[in-house]
């Protein structure tokens, strides 16, 4: 079993996951959520392959052409609002290949 937490050193994590993007199967995946957001919508955008800098930069542009606020968790980019259809647009000028997910 291995050491997940210690009161002398805080929270353990392996040497190998540190700060590494989780491996899609290349496509960008664009959803729209509203459940725990008290009826607010977010645009969810996964499946983006891309270390930290990169997805600060790209999450900042992305907020910057849509006029939104927005927030990076765990690797995904969430964007206020309803806006998949913009985001759609930008994100295929990058290269990326994106589709809708999830209604």
């Amino acid at each position: 079993m291995a050491l997940v937490y210690s009161t002398d050193g805080g929270r353990i994590k392996p040497e190998g996951e540190k700060g590494r993007a989780p491996e899609g199967d290349g496509i960008v995946r664009i959803q729209r959520q509203t459940s725990g957001r008290k009826g607010k919508g977010v645009c969810v955008i996964s499946g983006l392959s891309l270390d930290g800098k990169a997805l600060v930069s790209l999450a900042s542009e992305l907020k910057r052409r849509t006029g939104c606020g927005g927030s990076i968790k765990n690797y995904t980019i969430e964007i206020q609002g309803d806006h998949r259809d913009m985001l759609k647009q930008i994100l295929e000028e990058k290269g990326f290949n994106v589709k809708f997910s999830g209604g």
